[in-house]
């Protein structure tokens, strides 16, 4: 983070989100000023309290993207929540504090995963020796042999074993015995998994906890394996990177990481607030939610099955389209738990034409990609891109507009009979040109067509 300044954030997020500036800058401010308040002297960095951010927009205009994006750049936790599943009766078993604990537990994977790379070297020596071990025992020096000990050889013995150890090892680290079978010793998972105790008057925390503490005292069984060599590294790769792994240190540093740099993405919160001028009918748990949702974003102590975490610090971006409400509508609290409000833009024609070219996830990119594993070359015309961006633009006037999601929709009705003629009738090293005559022919009924139901996502 100390190399990316607010500029530089909205470059990365430029490569893959087309237009929508103002929305980037806000949210490239507050990535950098987690950097800043982490470098403040002083007990005042406990005090700064990060901009939560609310988005407001359409479907399909970049509002998640930028989001997941930003989150990406800043190798940071990420989770993605709908506020509308907690409006469902009784919550169908899930609280507001599952979005806080779902976020360590990211964090926990990303921990563990970085300090697998860092064991990764000693973890690959382990796996080898016992590959090794496996296919030439080792043998023992000649010595004084006890009643009931081992039979030993002679030191030339034990020196060719050691050299054909050596050959094999080389052999076993490059590939050559990927194919071979052997028999390995892999530890069982334990199944732990209970029903709800006492009623289901267990809260999700308490069943978490029990599991896992039924988990640990089960006995780990272990059973042997027939397996190749080439499965056996991943396999025991795994299990000896797992050893070598402190988890005290990795709980602790996944704690602070959710902590100080975690990112909570709350979609739809447009559908709990209180619009249509009402606050009665089967909507009626909408400002309980929140009001749950209250103390998580002010900052609250949640506990995890990893531990408690402090939620002050954690990133909260809203999100919703306000299609039936307004922002207003949410309680005055929680309202400003959102000071920053960005309203992202509909997307152009011009938008949707700089989305099939310019990102690097482009769709036109992805889908010359598939068909390039067939070994057959697929080309766009700029006029057939042009075409594409009208077509998908006029859809969404006709209908409902679901941004750039609809380019989707278009690019799937324009290459399924390709698609499905490859590798069949379309064989290796074809070439297959896209071009505005083509997109025409496929893509006119689908403009003519009023009802379009069969193109609504």
């Amino acid at each position: 983070m100390e190399n990316l300044t607010p500029r530089q954030i909205v470059t990365e997020l430029d490569k893959y989100i087309i237009g929508q500036s103002e929305a980037k800058r806000n949210v490239a401010i507050a990535l950098r000023n987690r950097w800043r308040r982490m470098n403040v002297k002083g007990d005042i960095q406990g005090d700064i309290i990060p901009n939560n951010i609310l988005l407001i927009g359409s479907t399909g205009v970049g509002k998640t993207e930028i989001a997941r994006r930003l989150a990406k750049i800043a190798d940071a936790p990420f989770i993605k929540v709908e506020a509308s599943k907690f409006t469902e009766v009784g919550y169908v078993g899930r609280d507001v504090e599952s979005m806080v604990r779902d976020l360590v537990e990211q964090s926990v994977n990303m921990v563990r995963l970085q300090k697998k790379e860092e064991v990764a070297a000693k973890a690959q020596e382990i796996v080898e020796s016992i590959i090794l071990d496996a296919l030439i025992p080792p043998v023992k020096t000649k010595g004084k042999n006890f009643p009931g000990s081992e039979a030993t050889q002679s030191n030339d013995d034990v020196e060719l074993n050691e050299k054909t150890r050596i050959r094999f090892r080389e052999k076993i680290n490059t590939g050559e015995l990927d194919d071979r079978k052997i028999e390995i010793e892999v530890k069982a998972p334990s199944a732990s998994n209970i029903g709800m105790i006492g009623g289901g008057m267990m809260d999700e925390s308490s069943m978490i906890n029990l599991q896992d503490m039924l988990g640990n005292m089960m006995p780990k069984k272990s059973k042997k394996r027939k397996v190749t060599i080439g499965e056996a590294k991943k396999i025991l790769l795994d299990e000896e990177s797992q050893k070598l792994i402190d988890m005290d240190e990795v709980k602790e540093e996944a704690i602070l990481k959710a902590g100080n740099s975690g990112i909570i993405f709350i979609d739809e919160i447009d559908k709990i607030a209180n619009g249509r001028g009402g606050k009665s009918g089967p909507d009626v748990s909408r400002e309980g939610v929140q009001r749950d949702l209250l103390p998580i974003v002010e900052g609250s102590t949640v506990t995890t099955k990893y531990g408690i975490i402090q939620t002050d610090h954690i990133l909260f971006i809203a999100a919703g389209a306000f299609h039936f409400s307004k922002p207003s509508d949410l309680i005055p609290e929680l309202q400003g738990r959102f000071p920053i409000r960005v309203e992202l833009n509909n997307l152009t024609k011009a938008d949707f034409l700089k989305i099939l070219k310019e990102p690097k996830n482009a769709l036109t990119k992805q889908y010359i990609a598939l068909i390039e594993s067939e070994n057959v070359s697929i080309n766009f015309t700029d006029e057939a891109l042009e075409e594409i961006a009208e077509k998908a633009f006029a859809v969404n006037e006709e209908m409902e507009n679901i941004g750039a999601r609809r380019l989707q929709t278009i690019m799937s009705k324009l290459l399924n009979d390709i698609l499905f003629d490859i590798p069949d009738t379309i064989g290796a090293n074809s070439q297959i040109l896209i071009d505005k005559k083509l997109v025409d022919e496929k893509l006119n009924d689908l403009i003519k067509n009023k009802d379009l139901s069969e193109y609504i996502l």
